[in-house]
């Protein structure tokens, strides 16, 4: 995508971070208006996340201004609001392919830029690295800044608080800023509290306050007292002005709150605070999507865009009238939950700050009372929901498959271990997309199989989805259940009412002759769609729907295994560990041999970013995929070669 350089005045020549501090610091707020300018021309035609990156330019213009990056390490939360901070590192001319294949990731990626410092999609990161980073600095005697940026969603999770906490105790050199966009305590941002928190932070103060605690300690117990009073008085103004008592407890010297879209003032404070010792929190107050003004008006919807129209905000993509009519899984989810919670009043849900994303708004509509949104705070969201079990409520969790991973104790402690009825609905399972391998929910299969008394599934449409969660909330009541679905458009079946599932019972969707396709949840229709291509090519393959991980349908793969001599398991979940590591399981337990398993999923390696099609074409497991890997398991190329081979002879 070519610049149009004469659009900008200084952007084009940035390079580099350096290239940024050469300039003059009267030159701030044109290349803050440049850089959010490039951002929106890029990202509305390229799409990506878009309104916390907006929020934060001023603070990665001013992070880069006054830090000396990268020997100083600048750490992230998550990542997705690091659009400026690519911008001004390097990345500015490959922006336009952010979140496509072999693009630039929409997180963060130590492989992609020395300036990625560590890598999250995860929230709630950034303390904890910035500390382990900054005591690898103390203990190799090294010298450099840290600064850990987190927003105040973030601010959830319990993680930073555990950081925080041990930062307060070690006591070391680290830089926490808070990015707050939510307006919460807008109140405190007045000149009366601007004026304190410089003061506070002015190297005059400092050093006056330093003399003072110098001269008292040299007054014995009448120096005591004077600084027991001295602190007081500075703490009780503190108080008074500042929301920052909390974090002053938790040994942080803080500072705030600051207008975070100002770029002169916050240049201003991170001179002030660069040489201070110990841990200094910095509190500043942005807008999500500032700058933009459909984003600023719909922060929520803006926060990740498709292609859009420059002006309205508006999606350009026309959806067809099938489209329209096919929804995503989460909203199927979503009107299910719906209907569950109108046949009990014991049925409740729990997400963890995932509302629209897993379709709990559309519950919250409805039941606004029963849907209980905990924060960024996935273990509690599950040691929450058990408590709720242990009283009788029903509770449906719902946390994608790549962010249950944070609470896999949660769910063996206090669900599994007192066999309490917990159902959870993992959403974004398998292959997600242009996220990436953050979010790619590709081991869900592996934690959660080995714990005791779990039930695990997985649809194959969204039909048996709602039959499945009907089953999870009201039959399967012995301890907790699982069930994982994609994400993306539903295929559009008939919706009929929701009737129970035989626990552990798979089922036989096609029959064949030669070979036994054995497929879990979205694999089911990409492997019948195999099953039509191989019949073209004179092969006859039986298709079964699995439906269950755990318990397994032995009675079906016992029957496979006297019917076939070849079976393929296909699952888009990470081979190891996965659905075909428990067929290979069940035999081994049932000493059946004498029988040829493949087991095909994801190989062992990370997957990168691109889309569901072009990820799954790659790792073979859309139709044409699962169609290849039966024929090259039944040697059927192998024995035409050698045909023609002979044939020619």
């Amino acid at each position: 995508m070519a610049n149009e350089k004469y659009t900008y005045k200084y952007l084009n020549d940035l390079d580099s971070p350096k290239d940024l501090r050469n300039l003059p610091e009267t030159a701030l707020q044109q290349v803050v208006d440049e850089v959010r300018e490039f951002m929106i021309d890029t990202i509305t035609k390229s799409g990506g996340h878009f309104g916390a990156g907006l929020g934060i330019v001023e603070l990665s213009v001013a992070l880069h201004y006054v830090y000396n990056t990268p020997i100083d390490k600048i750490i992230f939360d998550v990542g997705h609001q690091a659009y400026p901070h690519k911008i001004l590192t390097g990345r500015r001319d490959k922006l336009h392919t952010i979140r496509q294949l072999g693009g630039l990731s929409g997180f963060l990626k130590r492989s992609e830029s020395a300036y990625d410092v560590f890598e999250a999609g995860h929230a709630s990161t950034s303390i904890s690295a910035g500390l382990g980073i900054a005591t690898s600095r103390d203990f190799q005697n090294k010298d450099f800044k840290v600064i850990s940026v987190i927003g105040d969603g973030a601010m959830t999770g319990g993680l930073a608080y555990e950081a925080m906490n041990n930062c307060g105790f070690q006591q070391r050199d680290i830089t926490v800023v808070l990015n707050d966009n939510n307006k919460s305590i807008a109140s405190n941002v007045s000149g009366f509290s601007s004026y304190f928190n410089e003061v506070f932070a002015s190297s005059p103060f400092r050093k006056l306050r330093g003399n003072i605690w110098e001269l008292t300690g040299k007054m014995d117990q009448i120096g005591d007292r004077l600084r027991k009073m001295a602190s007081k008085l500075e703490t009780g103004v503190k108080a008074i002005i500042t929301p920052g008592v909390l974090f002053e407890a938790l040994g942080f010297h803080y500072i705030g709150p600051i207008n975070g879209n100002n770029v002169h003032k916050l240049v201003r404070m991170l001179r002030s605070i660069k040489d201070m010792t110990g841990p200094i929190f910095l509190h500043i107050m942005t807008q999500k999507g500032y700058g933009y003004g459909p984003a600023e008006k719909d922060s929520q919807n803006l926060h990740a865009i498709g292609q859009i129209d420059k002006t309205t905000g508006k999606s350009l993509r026309i959806q067809t009238s099938t489209e329209k009519q096919v929804l995503d899984y989460q909203d199927e989810f979503g009107y299910a939950m719906v209907e569950l919670c109108s046949m009990d009043p014991k049925v409740v849900a729990i997400t963890a700050a995932m509302l629209d994303g897993t379709g709990l708004n559309i519950l919250q509509k409805k039941y606004p009372d029963r849907t209980i949104d905990v924060g960024i705070a996935e273990g509690h969201a599950v040691t929450f929901s058990a408590g709720l079990a242990s009283e009788g409520m029903i509770p449906v969790v719902a946390i994608y498959s790549t962010f249950l991973q944070r609470a896999f104790d949660h769910v063996a402690h206090d669900c599994a271990l007192q066999k309490l009825h917990v159902v959870f609905a993992l959403d974004r399972a398998g292959i997600v997309g242009s996220d990436g391998s953050t979010h790619h929910g590709v081991l869900d299969f592996a934690y959660l199989r080995p714990i005791q008394n779990i039930i695990l599934m997985a649809p194959k449409d969204e039909q048996e989805l709602r039959d499945m969660l009907y089953s999870a909330v009201f039959k399967y009541t012995g301890g907790p259940v699982a069930i994982r679905y994609p994400r993306g458009k539903t295929l559009g079946v008939p919706k009929r009412p929701m009737n129970e599932i035989p626990l552990g019972k798979g089922e036989v969707l096609r029959d064949g002759s030669d070979i036994a396709i054995l497929a879990i949840g979205k694999m089911v229709k990409e492997s019948c769609d195999a099953a039509e291509l191989l019949l073209k090519r004179g092969i006859s393959a039986c298709v079964v729907n699995a439906r269950f991980v755990k318990p397994i349908d032995g009675e079906l793969i016992s029957d496979l295994c006297r019917r076939f001599s070849k079976i393929i398991t296909v699952e888009d979940h990470q081979r190891q560990g996965g659905f075909g590591s428990a067929v290979l399981e069940f035999m081994s337990d049932n000493s059946i041999s004498n029988i040829d398993v493949l087991v095909h999923g994801i190989p062992d390696r990370i997957i990168d970013h691109g889309t569901q099609e072009e990820l799954l074409h790659i790792l073979e497991l859309d139709a044409a995929g699962i169609a290849k890997t039966a024929e090259d398991f039944l040697g059927v190329k192998a024995q035409a070669e050698h045909r023609i081979i002979s044939e020619s002879q």
